[in-house]
């Protein structure tokens, strides 16, 4: 496939781990724009931080990108707030325009700058956002909706500045948008056939656990702690 470009980086943004909502929580989910270019490397944007490193970061999500035109609909469904004034809100490492989880699909290889990044999974909310934005169903809106945000692993470590081109490189599973993925896994989530075809897909090893055990069980698993904390 010829490199096409598909869309752009409106903001780089890193974050530090601090105390947050609660006694013992951690966050870094309130990301700062660069200035400059970043470097990115197997595990992330050079300075970004996770506060809970048993469900963020790692090389499968590397990088968290959320697309900017969400913003809006944000601002009609809940109203104003200040972190849906500025990118940064959902505490994405790169901000975009062009792309969303309607027109990218799993496995797509993409060229950001001099890196190179794959689109490993999609994101799942948790409750986090419900402080974020003060609204105590944020992290099931962004579910039920579909405009989670995805994440990306790093196959060349490179540096990408604000102004970049998103370049589609290679698309693997056409048929599997993101918004598809999501649909399955939280709308359609007991349905057998569509979970046996999901499998064949290279999941993360938390994705693949949960289709297992939804093969096998026939029940969903208990969103209730992930979402509302």
């Amino acid at each position: 496939m010829d490199e096409t470009v598909i869309g752009s980086v409106l903001a780089v943004l890193a974050g530090k781990a601090v105390p947050y909502a609660r006694p013992g929580a951690l966050s870094a989910i309130d990301k700062q724009a660069r200035n400059g270019r970043a470097a990115v490397g197997t595990l992330g944007l050079e300075g970004d931080e996770q506060g809970d490193p048993r469900y963020h970061g790692g090389p499968h999500k590397a990088i968290h990108l959320y697309a900017f035109e969400h913003y809006a609909r944000w601002r009609d469904e809940i109203g104003p707030r200040q972190a849906l004034s500025r990118p940064g809100g959902f505490g994405e490492n790169l901000s975009t325009l062009g792309v969303d989880e309607r027109t990218l699909c799993l496995g797509d290889r993409l060229a950001i700058g001099t890196a190179a990044l794959e689109i490993s999974q999609g994101r799942q909310p948790c409750w986090k956002l419900n402080h974020r934005f003060d609204q105590r169903d944020m992290a099931r809106r962004l579910q039920d909706t579909g405009r989670t945000g995805w994440y990306c692993r790093v196959l060349q470590p490179g540096d990408i500045g604000a102004g970049d081109d998103i370049r589609l490189l290679a698309r693997p599973y056409p048929e599997w948008t993101l918004a598809r993925l999501v649909e399955a896994f939280y709308r359609r989530g007991l349905e057998r056939e569509l979970l046996l075809e999901i499998a064949r897909l290279p999941l993360v090893e938390s994705w693949r656990a949960l289709i297992e055990k939804r093969l096998e069980s026939g029940q969903l698993e208990d969103w209730s702690r992930r979402l509302d904390g």
